[in-house]
């Protein structure tokens, strides 16, 4: 096989092989990194504390970069609003929310004002909260969507601004903003909500990386190709003529 894979045709063949396996290895390092810029989580200053009418606009849906930033509000909780959402989470632990309607001048925001795993405390501060003319800091989250389960027995489990809008004493004549805030304070007998920065982690992108394997396999395939050639070569001189 090794006189044969040294004739002149095979040797071309053979230089043909690896060029267009090289060509298959570069479209392979295209994916590659295709499926890395693709997935790049664009940095954003979360962190950065800027006015929520900067960052949403009532009545219209809370776009993906404005969700986890810190915003402030001025204006006033509207009193008798309060409310008690249950099955909320802190550090692992079950608990209680209070969150309160606060009205920023035209439209309306829910503000998560703390957390606690009593029952009783969270309906407690819920009652004995009023708050008045205020600036409210925090994190921004996107609205949960609404409730599907036990709403006939009157607990809240998600904050949904639709159901919020509906419990309300009060109508925003601008609307309301389609998220609430997380306080970065929690009222007196509740706890502060845990607020964790949003991930800024990279995510592959999985396509792109089935594509660059394919292309790798391509490579493979053009120089088992000229091998697989060479060698039919070889089986058919190794087999004697036929004799009439």
């Amino acid at each position: 096989m090794l006189r044969i894979a040294l004739r002149p045709r095979w040797i071309a063949a053979l230089v043909l092989a690896l060029a267009v396996a090289a060509g298959f290895a570069l479209l392979s390092q295209w994916q590659l990194s295709r499926s890395v810029s693709t997935g790049t989580v664009v940095e954003r200053p979360t962190e950065t504390t800027l006015p929520l009418s900067e960052v949403a606009t009532p009545q219209q849906p809370l776009m993906a970069t404005a969700d986890g930033q810190r915003v402030s509000v001025s204006g006033h909780f509207v009193p008798g609003d309060n409310l008690v959402l249950s099955d909320r989470y802190n550090g692992g632990a079950p608990g209680y929310w209070v969150v309160a309607h606060f009205a920023t001048g035209g439209a309306g925001v829910a503000v998560a004002l703390g957390w606690t795993p009593s029952k009783d405390e969270a309906h407690r501060a819920a009652a004995a909260f009023d708050g008045g003319e205020s600036t409210v800091s925090g994190r921004l989250v996107a609205d949960e969507g609404p409730q599907t389960g036990d709403f006939q027995s009157g607990a809240l489990t998600t904050l949904s601004m639709a159901a919020m809008v509906n419990l309300w004493s009060e109508v925003d004549p601008g609307g309301v903003y389609n998220g609430y805030i997380v306080a970065n304070t929690p009222v007196a007998g509740l706890e502060k909500i845990d607020s964790p920065r949003p991930s800024q982690e990279v995510e592959l992108n999985w396509l792109n990386l089935f594509y660059a394997a394919e292309w790798v396999i391509f490579a493979g395939f053009a120089v088992f190709l000229w091998w697989r050639l060479v060698r039919d070569v070889w089986e058919r001189e190794q087999t004697p003529a036929s004799v009439d």
